[in-house]
């Protein structure tokens, strides 16, 4: 019986689109900033941004 086990491992570029480790860092990463710049915009403004958007 021959050998038939390949010699070179084939390097395959993973995707970026899609569930995957990169989508849910960036997700994760966009959230972290809205959050701060929510709080920032409270702060700065002294009121809830549903306030000022005429929400409540």
């Amino acid at each position: 019986m021959a050998n038939l086990e390949p010699t070179v491992t084939p390097t395959i570029e993973r995707s970026k689109a899609g569930f995957n480790d990169y989508a849910e860092r960036l997700n994760g990463r966009a959230a972290m900033l809205g959050f701060v710049a929510l709080v920032l915009f409270e702060m700065a403004t002294g009121q809830a941004i549903v306030t000022w958007l005429g929400l409540r």
